[in-house]
């Protein structure tokens, strides 16, 4: 099996992982998750999106959370639908800002309510904003696997959006299976294509599971050469317009599977797992990850963390 020696994870849980919430989390609260995973060693956070507060209001404290987080040990990424949003997150201290457009008409018109073409057109002000000030523009393709209301998106589509960042200046693409629509045949393939068309870009894969493929793809992008990938703590997450729209990959889960593999992530699974635990109490829910439940491998530290077999746990003890 033909894996890369290691891994980068981006963290998106304060950003996709709370839009879609019914109530707003006080920024603090927000500081506090994302410390813990930048404690848990997690080095690159999608933070939070600068957007309209009345279309996204669990975000309205975009500025001010950014005001806040913790400095040197992370960068840290927020979303912009156009122009003003670029400023906004320049002037608050974003590294990096990402943008996003639908390789789909259809969805790229419920999302931002703009075509394609206008999207596009747009580009050029928000690359001027950012690169001016020394911030890295990440370009999002939304949809690159297939389309809840147009079915499946051809691959030209999703390249040719590709195209438009590159030749504005984007350094990092990702490409999301926003609507969990991707397979892993069809993820290696379009894997394989970007890497062939842009070897120069960095790639990133964003999976969300709602048909449950979600960590399969992964493994799937693993085997044609990507190793950076969005995951969300807990696996919470979901597109406000996308139908059943499902969570992320949660960070824990991915981060076991792939140290079982040998694959390196430098992310502290003991100290990622309370985190993801503290997340779930601060709102109210339980989530869909399941490493933070279960554990590590080790049932000692599986009893410790999450009183998972505590009494094979306590035997173990008594007999060494």
């Amino acid at each position: 099996m033909q894996l890369p020696e290691k891994v980068t994870l981006r963290e998106v849980a304060m950003r996709d992982g709370l839009q879609s919430l019914k109530h707003f989390v006080p920024t603090e609260q927000k500081r506090e998750i994302i410390a813990a995973v930048v404690e848990a060693g997690i080095r690159r956070v999608e933070a939070t999106s600068f957007v309209s507060p009345k279309a996204v209001p669990q975000l309205k404290d975009a500025a001010e959370l950014m005001g806040g987080v913790p400095r040197g040990r992370a960068t840290y990424a927020a979303l912009v639908p156009n122009a003003r949003g670029a400023r906004d997150a320049v002037a608050a201290g974003a590294d990096e800002i990402v943008v996003v457009i639908s390789a789909s008409e259809a969805h790229n018109r419920e999302n931002v309510r703009r075509s394609i073409d206008a999207s596009l057109a747009e580009l050029d002000a928000v690359f001027e904003i950012a690169l001016s000030a020394g911030v890295d523009v990440i370009g999002s393709v939304a949809v690159s696997f297939g389309c809840p209301f147009q079915g499946d998106v051809p691959e030209a589509d999703v390249l040719r959006i590709v195209a438009q960042y590159v030749r504005r200046g984007a350094r990092s693409v990702i490409l999301a299976d926003t609507t969990g629509m991707a397979g892993p045949t069809r993820v290696a393939r379009r894997v394989t294509a970007f890497r062939e068309r842009f070897p120069d870009t960095h790639l990133v894969l964003h999976f969300h599971n709602n048909r449950g493929t979600a960590m399969a793809n992964l493994l799937a992008a693993l085997q044609a050469g990507a190793d950076c990938f969005d995951t969300a703590l807990g696996g919470i997450g979901g597109c406000p317009y996308v139908p059943q729209a499902a969570g992320n990959l949660a960070t824990a889960d991915v981060v076991f599977m792939l140290e079982e593999m040998g694959v390196e992530t430098g992310v502290d699974l003991q100290k990622l797992i309370p985190a993801a635990r503290r997340l779930e109490e601060i709102l109210g829910f339980t989530l869909p990850g399941q490493v933070m439940k279960s554990g590590p491998r080790d049932p000692r530290l599986a009893a410790h963390i999450c009183g998972i077999g505590k009494a094979l746990a306590q035997r173990q003890q008594a007999d060494s």
